[in-house]
């Protein structure tokens, strides 16, 4: 049960997030998370979004370099430890989280986390195990 990411490549250079949300927002779709790493010349920018594909579709057509990646999604609770529990649970059993990062749901008390980690279906299989939830790609946006 993992869902789709997408990752650009981005410039640094004055306007061009603001370009990329505007081709986003031309074409209907929705942005529900987001991180960016960057360095001095540029930076990725990771969305989690309504339509990934037509997303993807979209943003090369800008000529922009884009791809779509499968991660985890997972729902926990918006208490002190929440976080810790999941990724614990994660290191007892050897999976390694590559990059991480967490918004908060219009359900109250609940945050979702979006993972990537090294073997997806033995996270999923373990989380699972352990009672942590496991987020859809709609599930993100029908609440």
């Amino acid at each position: 049960m993992s869902i789709k990411q997408i990752s650009i490549f981005v410039e640094n250079k004055p306007g061009r997030l603001a370009e990329i949300t505007e081709i986003l927002a031309k074409n209907n779709i929705d942005i529900r998370a987001l991180s960016i790493a960057d360095t001095t010349d540029y930076g990725i920018l990771r969305l989690i979004v309504s339509h990934p594909d037509e997303a993807v579709e979209a943003i090369k057509n800008e000529g922009m370099a884009v791809s779509a990646t499968e991660v985890l999604a997972i729902g926990i609770p918006d208490v002190p430890g929440g976080f810790a529990k999941a990724i614990k649970v994660l290191a007892e059993n050897g999976i390694s989280v590559e990059y991480a990062y967490a918004f908060i749901t219009p359900s109250v008390g609940t945050a979702y986390v979006i993972l990537r980690v090294e073997d997806n279906e033995k996270a999923m299989k373990t989380l699972e195990s352990k009672g942590i939830k496991l987020i859809k790609q709609a599930d993100i946006f029908n609440n």
